[in-house]
C-alpha cells in the first residue's frame, strides 16, 4: 500500500470517529438534496418499530423516497437533546445514511461553502433545545 493510500485510510477513519460527536451536519437537509430511501431501508424501519411498511410511509415519509423533516430542515430521526448518538432510529438507518461519506472524508470538514450553509441551522436547533 503506499503511503498516499495509506494516507487516505487515515483521514477516512479519523472522519469517521469524528461522526460519533458530530452536531449532525448530514442529518440537514440542504436546498436540491435529498435522501434516498428505498424499499429494503423501509421494511427495516418498519422491523425497527414493529409496523408495516405502509405504517412507515405514512408516518415518516415525504413523497416516495425520503424522510419528513422537521421545521429546522433536520431528519425527524435526529435527536437535538443528545451530543453523541444523535440518530434515534441508528440501527435501522437508511443505507444512504450507513453509506456516508462513501469512504471520503467528510465533505462538511472540507468544504467551507456546505459548512456555511448547515451551521445556521444547527445553532438555530441547540438554540431551541437550551
Amino acid at each position: 500500500m503506499s503511503d498516499e493510500n495509506s494516507s487516505e485510510k487515515e483521514e477516512t477513519r479519523a472522519n469517521r470517529i469524528y461522526c460519533n460527536y458530530c452536531p449532525g451536519y448530514c442529518c440537514y437537509r440542504l436546498a436540491g438534496s435529498i435522501l434516498f430511501i428505498d424499499a429494503a431501508d423501509i421494511n427495516r424501519m418498519a422491523r425497527f418499530f414493529k409496523i408495516s411498511d405502509g405504517e412507515v410511509r405514512k408516518r415518516y415519509m415525504e413523497g416516495r423516497n425520503t424522510f419528513k423533516v422537521k421545521k429546522d430542515g433536520s431528519c425527524i430521526f435526529l435527536s437535538n437533546k443528545k451530543m453523541w448518538a444523535r440518530c434515534t432510529i441508528h440501527q435501522a438507518r437508511p443505507q444512504q445514511c450507513r453509506d456516508f461519506p462513501n469512504n471520503e472524508p467528510c465533505p462538511y470538514l472540507v468544504r467551507e461553502d456546505l459548512l456555511e450553509k448547515i451551521k445556521p441551522k444547527i445553532e438555530c436547533s441547540l438554540r431551541k433545545t437550551q
